[in-house]
C-alpha cells in the first residue's frame, strides 16, 4: 500500500538563512503519511515508534514543491514497517521573477528514511 503527498515549502517552513529548510520538517511529512497509511491500512493513526534509518541528500528551499511518498514495506501483528522518500519536483526562479517556477524533470530525493509504527492490537483491522 502506498500513499502520496505534495505541497509546497512556505517562507514559514524556512528555518536558516537562505530560506533553508530543516531537515525535520521532511521528517514531519513522513509521520503525515504514515498517518494516512496505517488508517487506509487499519483504521487507526497508530503511533510512530522509531526510524531505522535516515538518509538527508539534498537541501530542501522555501518555494519548493515537495513530493513525499510513502509505502507499507511489512505487517507485523501490531507493528507497520514503512518506507518514505521526499522529492524535489518543481523549484522557484527568483531569477526570473518572484513568481516564476521550473517542473524538475528528473525529481531530486532529498530525504529518504525507514521506520516503524505501531497500532494498538483491539484497534487493528483489515481492509475490506
Amino acid at each position: 500500500m502506498k500513499t502520496v503527498i505534495r505541497l509546497r515549502m512556505s517562507s514559514h517552513d524556512a528555518h536558516y538563512g537562505g530560506g533553508l529548510v530543516d531537515g525535520a520538517r521532511m521528517l514531519g511529512l513522513f509521520g503525515d503519511v504514515a498517518t494516512e497509511l496505517l488508517v487506509r491500512h487499519d483504521g487507526d493513526e497508530g503511533l510512530f515508534r522509531a526510524y531505522e534509518s535516515v538518509e538527508f541528500l539534498a537541501p530542501v528551499h522555501a518555494g519548493d514543491f515537495i513530493e513525499v511518498e510513502g509505502e507499507i514495506i511489512d505487517v507485523g501483528r501490531t507493528s507497520r514497517k514503512l518506507r518514505f522518500e521526499a522529492r524535489k519536483v518543481i523549484v522557484p526562479r527568483p531569477d526570473v521573477s518572484d513568481s516564476a517556477a521550473d517542473v524538475v524533470r528528473e525529481p531530486v530525493v532529498v530525504c529518504r528514511a525507514v521506520g516503524t509504527c505501531v497500532v494498538p492490537a483491539a484497534k487493528q483491522r483489515r481492509p475490506a
